[in-house]
């Protein structure tokens, strides 16, 4: 099993209710409550965005090789509006690391 890199988003801060008596946000999983992600949750959050990294730099080096990409910047901004885009769910930070690492990925290969 793969280690979730440390910086790889966390899942922020968690989250409150309003009211009279302040209220934490939380789950309770196997007898325990949990605030934000368990370790398996977030391992399965960070390889979905590993794999869809390496799939979007594969994508970016045979564009690039194929002289289909003009401009890089506006091809890497295009390629995260659009991700955005998608019912993934991901956080906006996740997003950026994905992105980041994508980039990464692309200029190693």
């Amino acid at each position: 099993m793969n280690t979730v890199p440390a910086d790889f988003p966390r899942g922020g801060e968690a989250g409150s209710v309003p009211g009279v008596q302040s209220k934490v946000l939380a789950r309770l999983i196997d007898g325990k409550y949990v605030v934000g992600l368990t370790a398996e949750e977030l391992h399965a959050r960070w390889y979905f965005c590993e794999d869809l990294a390496i799939q979007l730099a594969a994508r970016t080096t045979r564009k690039l090789a194929a002289a289909l990409i003009p401009d890089l910047e506006a091809f890497y901004r295009e390629t995260e509006r659009r991700v955005r885009l998608q019912p993934w769910g991901l956080s906006s930070e996740e997003v950026e690391w994905l992105m980041k690492r994508s980039r990464e990925l692309q200029e190693q290969s």
